[in-house]
C-alpha cells in the first residue's frame, strides 16, 4: 500500500481546513482535528484521518451542527450535563471537563452526562485529560447498531466501547480504550480497506455464519469479545449512555439515522474519582505504581496505553503515514 507521509502539523491543518470548508466554526473544527491529530500522533489510525470524510458526510447532509454552542447544566452536586447542541462530541467534552473535574474534587466523584453529539473517536482522549490532571476516570459510550448480542444473529448493541484512566506520579497516566465487540470496528473497516482477513470469532455474515472476511462482517454483525462476558458489558454501556442520561439506545440511533455515513446522534457518560479522597490520600497514586511494578516484572507484560506512548515519540520525527488514496480522498474534500 502507497502512502504519503505528513508531519503533525499538516495532519492538523489538513483536519482544519477540511472542517472549516464544509460547515465548523473555528472552535468545533479545533476540537475535531487536534481529535484527530492526537490519534494520528499516537498512530490510532482508525481514529485519525480515516474519520475525516465521516465527519464530513454528517455536516454536508445537516446531521451534525459545525457550529455547536454546548451548554452546561449542574443537575446535582456530582452530576453535570452538557447538551451538544447536534454538534460533535469533542468540544462538548472539552467544554464539560473543567466542572466535571471541579465537581470531582468538591466530591470525591462526579459524572458527566454529554448529550446531544455525534462521538466518532476514541475514548481515552477523554479519560487521559482527566488523568492528567490528577483524576481517575472511566467513560463509554455508544454506537449504531453493528454487534449481536451473544446468542444472537442480528445486531443490535454497538461496538460500545469503554476507557478507564489512571493517574501517575512522574509520567503519562495508564490508560485503557477497548470496544466491547471482539475488534473496533474501525479495524474491520481498515482490514476490509487493505485486504487482510480478521481472526475468528470477530464477527458473522448475513446469514450468521462465521466469517473472516471483513466486508461480509460489515454486511452481518459483530460478535462481542467472550461472549456473554462481552454481551454483558455492552448492555451496561448501553443503559449508562443511553436511558441513564436520557439518550437513544444504539437501536434508536440507527433508526433515527440518516446514514449519511457519519457517526449516529448519542450520547456519552464519564465517571470521574479523586484518588485522594477514598481513605488512602496522597497514598492512593503510590500504591497504584506498586502493582505497575509487579505487572512490569513480568516479562512481556506492558501496561495500557504504552504501544501509543511509544508511537507518541516518534511521530514527531517521522511524521504520520497516510494511505495515499486516503490522502486523495481528503484533498478532494476541499475542492
Amino acid at each position: 500500500m502507497e502512502t504519503v507521509t505528513l508531519t503533525l502539523d499538516e495532519v492538523l491543518d489538513l483536519a482544519m481546513n477540511v472542517l472549516t470548508r464544509h460547515g465548523c466554526d473555528k472552535r468545533n473544527a479545533d476540537a475535531v482535528a487536534r481529535t484527530i491529530w492526537a490519534a494520528e500522533r499516537d498512530e490510532a489510525h482508525s481514529h485519525g484521518l480515516f474519520r475525516l470524510p465521516g465527519y464530513v458526510a454528517s455536516l454536508k447532509s445537516g446531521k451534525a451542527n459545525g457550529r455547536a454552542d454546548p451548554t452546561v447544566t449542574h443537575l446535582a452536586p456530582g452530576a453535570i450535563r452538557v447538551h451538544g447542541d447536534m454538534g460533535f462530541a469533542p468540544l462538548a467534552l472539552a467544554v464539560g471537563r473543567p466542572p466535571l473535574a471541579e465537581a470531582t474534587r468538591q466530591n470525591g466523584v462526579a459524572v458527566l452526562a454529554v448529550t446531544r453529539t455525534h462521538h466518532f473517536a476514541a475514548l481515552w482522549p477523554e479519560t487521559a485529560a482527566l488523568a492528567e490532571m490528577g483524576l481517575a476516570a472511566m467513560a463509554v459510550t455508544s454506537a449504531s447498531t453493528f454487534v449481536a448480542p451473544a446468542g444472537g444473529t442480528k445486531p443490535l448493541f454497538g461496538t460500545n466501547p469503554m476507557s478507564f484512566a489512571w493517574p501517575r506520579p512522574d509520567g503519562p497516566p495508564v490508560v485503557f480504550d477497548q470496544a466491547s465487540s471482539a475488534m473496533a470496528r474501525g479495524e474491520i473497516q481498515l482490514a476490509g480497506r487493505d485486504g487482510h482477513a480478521v481472526p475468528e470469532g470477530v464477527g458473522i455474515n448475513a446469514d450468521g455464519n462465521p466469517t473472516t472476511d471483513p466486508a461480509e462482517i460489515l454486511k452481518g454483525a459483530q460478535l462481542p469479545f467472550g461472549g456473554y462476558k462481552g454481551s454483558g458489558i455492552a448492555l451496561m454501556i448501553e443503559l449508562l449512555a443511553g436511558p441513564l442520561i436520557n439518550e437513544v439506545c444504539s437501536f434508536e440511533a440507527t433508526e433515527q439515522d440518516n446514514k449519511d455515513g457519519g457517526p449516529a446522534t448519542g450520547g456519552e457518560f464519564v465517571l470521574a474519582f479523586d484518588p485522594t479522597l477514598f481513605g488512602a490520600g496522597e497514598g492512593a497514586l503510590p500504591h497504584g505504581e506498586a502493582l505497575f511494578e509487579r505487572m512490569l516484572a513480568q516479562d512481556g507484560v506492558r501496561l495500557p496505553g504504552d504501544r501509543r506512548y511509544a508511537a507518541r515519540e516518534r511521530t514527531p520525527e517521522i511524521g504520520a503515514q497516510i494511505p495515499q488514496s486516503l490522502h486523495k480522498t481528503i484533498l478532494a474534500l476541499l475542492d
